[in-house]
């Protein structure tokens, strides 16, 4: 019988991305797979992408765990031949009771099916941490166990993890009859640099590689840094009217569109009509032209725990306050399970980067290429200030606006972040577009 084979190329990935590194193959090689399996987990400078099998077969792994791919690249293929013949492959060796094997189920230890799906990264997760994927309580849509239900699980059965007694005397012990190096031991005792006892079995460093997006933010950072004429300035903004409103209103704006009033909103508003005040900060230079963007797509920078991700509310200029709100909840938390898709990363014009959220009290951000500024925000801090001769305490934001000289000048940055500060100490402005 003949064999055909289903080639696995690395796909198209988005706008100016040629490569990127396989983070994860979800399938075993010689596995069996079907047409909609995940096999593999492709890792890029914006966001991770799963590649499906497209085919039924056998799983063979051409590239390995780790390598940096280009687009088009072979780096699987499917033998679809044994479908026909009913070959299966044989289970992995260090397959555990209760993870998600080829069919896409969990099989409890008493050999019952158990039909809720697993995610790849909750089959990662509960592999890692050898978990009965059968005995965590699922949250998910249908059923289904989620990433968080796993890490509620292990926080919760965390007491009863810990090694045995046993196990740990036994590693004590074999680390005491090693002894000490015969050179170390031909040294007086006061000649030796004391050691904490917590760290006598702990390494000097630890090597971790970095990630496909660690190493593309640190390139870009270094581009920008090589390729702008990055100036900052600076301004504070009195949060008091701000902050008066929300408190009046956020329980009704929450009850009314579903989703709470944050500060973030407000700054979107604003700076969109900063930004139709002085239209070079949403401007980009491209050989020896300038672009001039008509709509205000906003980049807005989130913290997850692959590093900072900026997807970007589309048309921003032109939202309410509550579908800003709405669409940056819904960008960040898709950012944060690893659902973001590569068309909601690009195309930005305009970055917002909230530093404050972690405590900064002042920074300078770095562009984000091809983008020409940067608004940074900072935590929000009770200070001393004159107000009409008279010295009052008030809620203070240093805000600063990073930008590219080449473009924009000193007097369009500073009339930028004063019209910003304008409107959020009136936010009536903002209603009235004044």
């Amino acid at each position: 019988m003949s064999t055909t084979l289903l080639d696995l190329h690395v796909p198209g990935l988005g706008e100016s991305i040629t490569e990127a590194r396989i983070a994860n193959w979800v399938k075993t090689d010689g596995q069996m797979v079907a047409p909609d399996d995940v096999v593999a987990e492709l890792e890029t400078d914006k966001a991770s992408v799963e590649l499906p099998a497209g085919g039924s077969g056998i799983l063979h792994i051409v590239k390995a765990k780790g390598q940096t791919v280009n687009v088009g690249d072979l780096i699987a293929q499917i033998d679809t031949s044994a479908k026909a013949a009913g070959v299966s492959a044989p289970a992995p060796a260090d397959a555990k009771p209760g993870i998600k094997t080829g069919s896409g189920s969990t099989t409890a230890p008493n050999g019952s099916k158990d039909d809720r799906p697993l995610s790849p990264s909750v089959q990662r997760l509960t592999a890692e941490n050898g978990i009965d994927a059968t005995r965590v309580p699922p949250t998910g849509p249908g059923n289904r166990i989620t990433k968080g239900d796993v890490l509620q699980y292990i926080e919760s059965n965390a007491g009863s993890r810990g090694a045995p007694a046993a196990d740990v005397a036994a590693t004590q012990t074999s680390r005491e009859s090693r002894g000490a190096p015969a050179a170390a031991a031909s040294l007086r005792p006061s000649a030796l640099p004391a050691v904490p006892a917590d760290l006598s079995g702990q390494p000097e460093e630890t090597r971790v590689e970095m990630s496909k997006l660690r190493e593309t933010v640190a390139r870009r950072l270094v581009e920008a840094q090589h390729t702008a004429a990055i100036l900052t300035t600076f301004n504070e903004i009195d949060m008091s009217a701000v902050m008066a409103l929300r408190e009046k209103y956020k329980d009704r704006f929450e009850k009314h569109h579903g989703v709470g009033l944050g500060f973030m909103s407000f700054f979107a508003r604003a700076a969109c009509a900063a930004i139709k005040a002085v239209p070079a900060v949403n401007a980009q230079i491209q050989d020896h032209t300038i672009v001039y963007k008509n709509n205000v797509h906003l980049s807005v920078a989130v913290s997850t725990e692959k590093g900072l991700i900026v997807p970007v509310v589309r048309y921003a200029n032109r939202l309410s306050m509550a579908q800003i709100e709405n669409e940056i909840k819904r960008l960040a938390t898709r950012a944060r399970e690893g659902k973001i898709s590569l068309e909601e990363l690009g195309g930005g014009t305009f970055t917002i980067t909230n530093g404050g959220v972690f405590g900064s009290l002042l920074s300078t951000p770095i562009l984000n290429p091809p983008q020409s500024a940067i608004l940074g925000l900072h935590k929000i801090e009770k200070r001393a200030v004159v107000v009409n001769d008279q010295i009052v305490v008030r809620p203070m934001m240093y805000v600063a606006l990073s930008y590219d000289h080449r473009l924009i000048d000193g007097q369009q940055a500073v009339t930028f972040l004063v019209h910003v500060k304008e409107s959020l100490e009136d936010p009536a402005r903002l209603l009235l577009d004044v």
